[in-house]
């Protein structure tokens, strides 16, 4: 395993696009998708309430309650398998997690929005250990208004991780967009530590 800097002003990723083997990540791919208690949630755009363009989940420590985009989650019971992760994931990366958001895109249709994991709970400078599954899509990062840097883009594949670390969240957001292409079902975890009150 090794986590590859990518050279992005004022933020610090880390990329390592072979984290997990081709043959664990199907494995894992397939457990998750059927063991994870999947959701699909209203949220408020627009004036209007709208299903969430994919499904999601949240898990970890009991006392990791985490607000976005108006939602509330408590927390399930890491799983075997999430909790096994996790582990992993601290060993490479030397930070600490007690949750873990997880979407599923179950085709090109399914999306996020551009947004920053920059709610209060995660800190000033949050790591958020971002591993993919499945299809690979591709993952965009804008600064903020009046840096003046340009765009980004980058392909992640199954079984990639990319930490997002530093001021990565305050200096720019990120989106994973519809495409047209047919593109099959993406599974994202992104491991991260929420303060508890």
């Amino acid at each position: 395993m090794s986590l590859s800097a990518l050279l992005l002003p004022q933020a610090d990723l880390r990329f390592d696009p072979a984290f997990l083997p081709a043959d664990e990540a199907a494995t894992l791919l397939a457990l998750l998708t059927a063991e994870v208690a999947w959701e699909q949630r209203a949220i408020r755009m627009f004036g209007q309430e709208l299903p969430q363009p994919r499904l999601t989940a949240w898990y970890g420590d009991p006392a990791a309650r985490y607000t976005y985009s108006g939602l509330t989650w408590e927390p399930r019971p890491w799983t075997p398998a999430l909790h096994a992760l996790r582990q992993r994931l601290e060993a490479a990366t030397g930070a600490r997690f007690n949750s873990v958001l997880l979407n599923f895109y179950r085709d090109g249709r399914d999306s996020m929005g551009w947004h920053a994991d920059d709610e209060p709970e995660l800190g000033p400078a949050p790591v958020i250990a971002s591993l993919s599954l499945g299809a690979t899509r591709r993952f965009r990062l804008r600064p903020r208004p009046g840096l003046g840097h340009p765009p980004q883009a980058l392909d992640l594949p199954s079984g990639s991780l990319l930490v997002m670390a530093g001021p990565t969240q305050q200096h720019w957001q990120h989106a994973l967009p519809k495409t047209a292409r047919p593109v099959g079902p993406r599974l994202n975890l992104t491991f991260r530590w929420v303060a508890s009150e």
